[in-house]
């Protein structure tokens, strides 16, 4: 017996020294990080929202660390390539992902992913939430979204909108806009929102459901003339903008969400570190301004919170995907 509780002690001994030395590693990787460049892939082409908020986080997180920070633009897929890229990237924090509704909550659009987004990606936190705006060419004749309904049924098929990629924030929130009016608009994808963007200048297509940043200025200077807000309330840089809501169609009332997140090799407690020196950029009165004045409401809540977060919006937009029977090709 006495042979046996040796035995037994000296195992107890080996398995605590070996979980020490199986944790030092990591918690040496989160007191030394980052001691490297950190690169932050936006899945987009540059120009549209997700890049400019992708550029703004590096930013201010590279003035935090004092160390590069840099944007990478991988576009494609409707997000995916890039979601990929970052899901495949290992666990030692150093390429981060700027998500998007099309990668967090639409991806039921594609049927054979080589990735599964909902285990792959780790949430690090929300960034921003935003309403979109339905920006038309100002040739459409169309100035509201009653008007831009009765010619969409009076001409079936004949008014295409663009889109970032198929499962994106942009082509979604035109199909939620053709099931809630009965609309027959016709989707066509870009791989971002600036190439889409340049097609609606070019009147090659007539329509876009963007994110206000990546088109204000359009509107403003009178290149786009804007139809309605998908807020629940008026944009303040778009006031005489009405919202979905007072425009008749309640059922457009939607916002889209950008995230920051990791691949899932990633420790909990690393996604933890960095969320915490988030924290610190999103107390910068200049940070969450320059979100602001771009038409965004800063989020930067927890790991748990923006998981629980995602869950949601992809039992919403699943809905939407099943029953209007999206797919790649739609």
């Amino acid at each position: 017996m006495k042979l046996f509780s040796t035995w037994a002690k000296a195992a107890s001994q080996a398995v605590l020294a070996a979980s020490i030395c199986a944790v030092a590693p990591v918690s040496n990787a989160q007191e030394d990080y980052p001691s490297k460049p950190i690169r932050i892939v936006v899945p987009f082409s540059p120009g549209g929202s997700s890049d400019i908020q992708g550029r703004l986080i590096a930013d201010y997180l590279g003035k935090l660390y004092g160390k590069s920070v840099v944007v990478e633009n991988r576009p494609g897929a409707g997000g995916h390539i890039g979601g990929r890229l970052v899901s495949d990237s290992g666990a030692d924090g150093y390429t981060l992902l700027l998500g998007s509704i099309g990668l967090h909550a639409t991806y039921g659009v594609y049927p054979a992913l080589n990735y599964k987004p909902g285990e792959d990606l780790k949430p690090i936190t929300i960034v921003a939430q935003m309403p979109h705006v339905v920006v038309a060419t100002p040739s459409l004749p169309a100035n509201t979204l009653a008007e831009l309904t009765a010619l969409a049924k009076a001409k079936p098929d004949s008014i295409y909108f663009g889109s970032a990629g198929v499962g994106s924030s942009v082509h979604m929130i035109g199909e939620l806009y053709k099931m809630e009016s009965g609309a027959p608009i016709t989707h066509i994808p870009y791989k971002g929102s600036s190439a889409a963007l340049n097609d609606l200048m070019g009147e090659q297509i007539h329509l876009l459901f963007e994110n206000i940043p990546t088109v204000i200025s359009y509107v403003q200077t009178g290149k786009l003339k804007a139809l309605a807000i998908t807020g629940d309330k008026r944009a303040p840089q778009l006031p005489d903008v009405p919202t979905a809501k007072e425009a008749g169609l309640p059922g457009l009332e939607v916002m889209s969400f950008t995230t920051l997140v990791a691949s899932k090799d990633v420790p909990d407690a690393l996604v933890e570190k960095i969320n915490k020196d988030l924290q610190k950029v999103y107390a910068n009165p200049e940070f969450r301004k320059g979100l602001e004045n771009l038409g965004m409401t800063p989020v930067g809540n927890s790991p748990s919170e923006a998981r629980a977060y995602i869950n949601k919006e992809k039992a919403r937009w699943d809905k939407v995907i099943n029953t209007a029977k999206i797919t790649v090709g739609s």
